[in-house]
Parts: structure tokens; C-alpha cells; sequence
């Protein structure tokens, strides 16, 4: 175990686009885990577009973050020393941590990581956070019926591609939206998607998912709003279900943008639109992920991770989710 340990501060709120200026390298003494909580080296990292809320200074669904405080988030690692008998030290666990190379987690908060069923940083991904949010979004808000029309907007992140796969086992039609034909091909070709829409190389959102889902919308599970939420809006079917998860392309906005007012298009097809917070199912993610877990080990559901090596670039991974980097689960890499 090394002597010092390299942490990650946040050190300046953004004004629109956050950038390095927000982040700061600092060495200290390794912490020390009192009873009941477990020092973990860290191997995996996560970051996550929710984060960015974290750095305003106002109320949201997610703390925010004060200027001089470490920054937090999903972790995978190994347990280097143990204050609590349910755990050994060696032992692979995830759980809420730090963005530092050690750690120390609560024992009564993290969970085992079994590299049978996955790769570790899988556990940041499919099987962790974002995979349960898909989950409940899906199941408990879209309510889908075999033979349903998916769509599912930021589709080739964390979030959206299990999204997709759910709504296949589940006997739907899934359209996807995502940023490269990179993106697009992996939707179609290999998590099974029915369609996919390039929204980089396509001027008119409405006519391409009038071709992509001529049947019109009963799911939308929008990961992103703006305009492409706008035409989604406009193919609702009669009694659609639409949960919002996210709203990325709002998160770097300084005033609430005025889109074109969709409202009055629910009152003709009753349409449901419902947020959802995914820890609002705390009591219930020992379901889902054992779900998920079957479904991984079967093949089933596919998952892909985009790796960035090294701690130094931590905030680089999270600035580069806004400019859509990532396939998949965007994860860095500490130690291995």
C-alpha cells in the first residue's frame, strides 16, 4: 500500500461548461477506516453526468458539492484493510466513494463485486447505478406491453443501451437516438436495436423518427431533452408513458431555455410524463440487480465500459460526457 493518496477537490464552480479550472490534485495521508468501514484501493472509478448538478449552489435531487470538498462517486475496489467481520481484506467491493486512489467506505453501504458475473467497472455500469436506474425507469414508469414502440434518447450511454435491451425482452420495437455512426451500428448490430438515429447527421428530428417508428411512440424514456424531446413529443400515441431520467443537454445552461410548448399534444393522447430518482427504489435494487445479473451472465443484456486510464485524468472522463465520448458506461481506471 503506497504511503500518500492522490484525491480529487472540487475547487471552483462553473459558469455554463465546467472545465479543468473546477478540479484540483492533492496528495495526503492515506485515511484511516474506524469500526464498521473498510479502506478500499481504489481500482475503478465512475463518473456520471448527474455530477454536474453536484456543482451548483442550489437545492437538486443530489447534494451539492462545497467548494473544497473531495469529489465523490460509484467506486470498485479491493479491500486493503477491514473494521467489519462481514468483510476480508482482498475482497473486491463497489459503493459510494471518492475520486482518490484509497478510500474509506461504510460496510453497511457497499456491495460485493463476483468477477465471474462481470469485469469489475461493469459494476459501475450495468450492474450498478445506471443499470437499475434503466430498470425501474423502464419497468415501474414506461410500463412497456410486447408490441410497444421504445424510443429511447442518449441510447448508446449508460443508462439508454440497458434501456434498449429491456425493452427487447420485453417484446418492443426500440428506436434509439445517439451521436455517431459509431453509436448507431452498436445499437443495431450488437445490443439489438430495431432502429437507430444518428441526431448529429439528421436536420429534422420528426421525419426521421416518423420513418424509424411509423407506428407512433407508446415508451419514451428521455435520458436527454431539447429538441430531440421536442419531436418525440409530437408521435406520442394514445396513453404514451414517458419517464424522464435526464436532461443532459440542459445540464451546462445558465437560464432555462424556452422550447416550443408541448404540453397541450398530452391532452389529446393522455400521455403520462413521470421523473423518476432511482433511489426512491433503495428497498428494491437487491431485485434488480439480480435481474440484471442473469440477464449479463446469459448474454442477454450487453454492456460496454469506455476506459480512461488514470486517476490524473478523472476530470477529463466527466467533461468528456458532455461532448459525448463515452460508448456506454463511462469509467476511469485508478489502479489495476
Amino acid at each position: 500500500m503506497k504511503e500518500t493518496n492522490r484525491s480529487w477537490y472540487f475547487v471552483e464552480r462553473p459558469t455554463g461548461e465546467p472545465d479543468a479550472d473546477c478540479f484540483e490534485l492533492r496528495e495526503e495521508a492515506v485515511p484511516e477506516p474506524a469500526d464498521g468501514e473498510l479502506l478500499v484501493r481504489v481500482e475503478y472509478l465512475s463518473v456520471d453526468p448527474y455530477m454536474r448538478g453536484r456543482m451548483r449552489d442550489a437545492e437538486s435531487y443530489a447534494e451539492p458539492w462545497d467548494v473544497g470538498d473531495v469529489l465523490k462517486g460509484g467506486v470498485v475496489g479491493e479491500v486493503v484493510e477491514s473494521n467489519d467481520e462481514r468483510y476480508d481484506d482482498g475482497d473486491l467491493v463497489t459503493g459510494e466513494g471518492t475520486w482518490a486512489e484509497y478510500g474509506v467506505l461504510d460496510a453497511d453501504e457497499v456491495a460485493p463485486v463476483d468477477p465471474a458475473i462481470a469485469d469489475p467497472p461493469a459494476y459501475l455500469g450495468v450492474l450498478g447505478m445506471p443499470g437499475r436506474t434503466a430498470y425501474f425507469g423502464l419497468l415501474d414508469v414506461g410500463e412497456p406491453i410486447p408490441g410497444d414502440t421504445v424510443v429511447v434518447s442518449g441510447a448508446a450511454g449508460a443508462v439508454g443501451s440497458v434501456v434498449g435491451q429491456i425493452a427487447k425482452l420485453n417484446g418492443c420495437r426500440v428506436v434509439g437516438f445517439a451521436g455517431s455512426n459509431e453509436k448507431t451500428r452498436w445499437l443495431t448490430d450488437d445490443l439489438g436495436f430495431d432502429a437507430a438515429i444518428n441526431y448529429q447527421e439528421t436536420d429534422d428530428y420528426e421525419a426521421a423518427l416518423a420513418e424509424a417508428a411509423p407506428d407512433g411512440v407508446d415508451v419514451y424514456y428521455d435520458n436527454v431533452g431539447g429538441p430531440i424531446t421536442d419531436a418525440v413529443f409530437t408521435k406520442l400515441n394514445l396513453d404514451a408513458r414517458v419517464a424522464v431520467c435526464g436532461q443532459i443537454a440542459h445540464y451546462n445552461d445558465e437560464s432555462v431555455p424556452t422550447g416550443p410548448r408541448k404540453l397541450p399534444l398530452l391532452i389529446a393522447t393522455r400521455a403520462k410524463v413521470e421523473g423518476l430518482l432511482v433511489a426512491d427504489y433503495a428497498t428494491r435494487f437487491g431485485e434488480a440487480t439480480e435481474r440484471l445479473a442473469t440477464w449479463v451472465e446469459s448474454g442477454e443484456i450487453e454492456h460496454r465500459e469506455s476506459v480512461v486510464e488514470g486517476l490524473e485524468n478523472a476530470p477529463d472522463a466527466f467533461l468528456g460526457l458532455f461532448s459525448g465520448d463515452n460508448i456506454g458506461k463511462q469509467v476511469v481506471r485508478v489502479a489495476e
